[in-house]
């Protein structure tokens, strides 16, 4: 299951494309009917549900018919991008409204549900959640951003700890700058991306499938001994 909310080239859609050719049974929701179209006609098994996933009693509803649930990926996200001391109370109210809603209880509401359908079933389960480098490392004028990706790193250790003994793994994957469409308009500038990749070993940003490949890593039983770890995919951009 795919929560996604973004059109165009973007993470969630392709690994919901890819796990699907890979056997799985894959339900992707979203709340643009642009994404969701895309989504069907790259792979027409793909169920998809037109889903505003920061509505918590509406969402309930929707996961809970969905019927059991046994990997799950959290990939719905927005940015936000201002200097903190240029912030006016009503930012922070929008703020509160659209990124942290989305990006971090939207994000725990979902988990929340499939879990409690893993523990009632007794089966064991993978969730990964997408996070972002601006969690591990600060990143200018990402305030905000960084601070609601950070919430997602803490949950999904606290979630990985509570319920690694019912054998449900979750992880984060936590990328650099990756370029989807978005990417490619925000970062191709050489004045923008430039200092961004001189602090990048690897000297280039990600690609989709560098992220979608360690996703699918994390929920197969080849990663059955990892959980509450936040994967860095950027090019040694933390450890450099």
């Amino acid at each position: 299951m795919f929560p996604r909310q973004r059109v165009g080239i973007s993470i969630g859609n392709d690994i919901a494309v890819q796990l699907a050719k890979s056997g799985a049974k894959v339900v992707g929701i979203a709340r643009t009917k642009d994404l969701l179209d895309k989504l069907k006609s790259e792979n027409p098994s793909i169920e998809t549900i037109e889903h505003d996933i920061t509505d918590w009693k509406k969402t309930e509803q929707v996961i809970t018919k969905l019927g059991p649930v046994d990997l799950l990926v959290n990939s719905a996200g927005l940015g936000w991008v201002k200097p903190m001391t240029e912030m006016v109370e009503k930012d922070y109210d929008e703020l509160r409204l659209f990124i942290f809603t989305l990006n971090t209880k939207a994000l725990i509401n979902i988990t929340r549900l499939v879990v409690k359908d893993l523990l009632c079933r007794k089966a064991p389960g993978a969730i990964v959640n997408l996070s972002s480098q601006a969690s591990l490392a600060g990143l200018l004028n990402h305030t905000v951003y960084c601070a609601s990706k950070a919430a997602v790193d803490g949950f999904t250790r606290a979630v990985a700890l509570e319920y690694g003994p019912y054998n449900i793994r979750i992880n984060t994957v936590n990328p650099t700058v990756i370029m989807t469409d978005m990417g490619r308009m925000a970062w191709s500038d050489p004045k923008v991306g430039g200092p961004m990749l001189d602090k990048i070993p690897l000297k280039r940003f990600g690609e989709v499938r560098d992220v979608t490949d360690a996703v699918l890593y994390l929920l197969s039983d080849k990663a059955a001994m990892i959980t509450g770890h936040c994967l860095p995919i950027d090019g040694g951009f933390i450890s450099s």
